[in-house]
């Protein structure tokens, strides 16, 4: 998509600007969206992706905690990484970063939810405790990005089932998956074994 098209407009998401992002992973763009709310989420797209098919894409929720601060009690910043390695290598694919920080509760309600799992709950349970479903996370919003990207269907990287789910629910062909396998500390085995069990993650 060449910067004169970064203005299209797809159900109410706009593609709002593009640029080169080298990164030690390799060399990407960056695409940033717009919702018609007024939020912002953005892509790190490798190649040439527009009109192709089976594109590797990994949708991955905003973790402040592992992505950017290294705590050893989630599994995220491991998985974007396999994900940004992957893609490094690849031809083309894409990772599509969304602002859904805890499984969409919010930073202050994960640390609070934090709090409940270092007095024993595991993760479904303190969200439950705080009043919340175990995961608030949609998908709409980046299977538009997909859509605005000119991807015709996807392979996508996650050992999680919703977000196939919700992907095709909102009209993005999903022809294949790639598990993100990472590995287990003392830290996250606990929190692991629970979005086995209790969530469905393909662990």
């Amino acid at each position: 998509m060449a910067a004169t098209e970064t203005a299209r407009l797809l159900s109410g998401l706009t593609a709002s600007a593009r640029a080169k992002l080298p990164t030690r992973f390799g060399d990407f763009d960056v695409v940033g969206f717009t919702t018609a709310e007024g939020a912002e989420f953005a892509a790190l797209v490798k190649g040439d992706v527009a009109g192709k098919s089976g594109v590797p894409v990994r949708l991955h929720s905003e973790c402040f905690t592992g992505d950017v601060m290294g705590s050893l009690k989630c599994d995220c910043r491991d998985q974007l990484e396999a994900a940004l390695t992957f893609l490094g290598r690849a031809e083309r694919g894409a990772v599509v970063y969304l602002r859904q920080e805890g499984r969409g509760i919010g930073l202050v309600n994960k640390v609070r939810a934090y709090a409940l799992q270092d007095d024993g709950l595991d993760t479904v349970q303190a969200n439950q405790a705080l009043g919340f479903d175990d995961d608030l996370r949609r998908y709409d919003e980046a299977a538009e990005a997909v859509k605005a990207l000119g991807i015709e269907s996807v392979v996508l990287m996650t050992n999680n089932p919703s977000k196939i789910e919700g992907l095709r629910l909102a009209g993005v062909p999903v022809v294949g998956t790639l598990p993100v396998r990472t590995p287990r500390n003392k830290h996250n085995a606990f929190y692991l074994e629970t979005k086995k069990e209790k969530s469905g993650h393909l662990l």
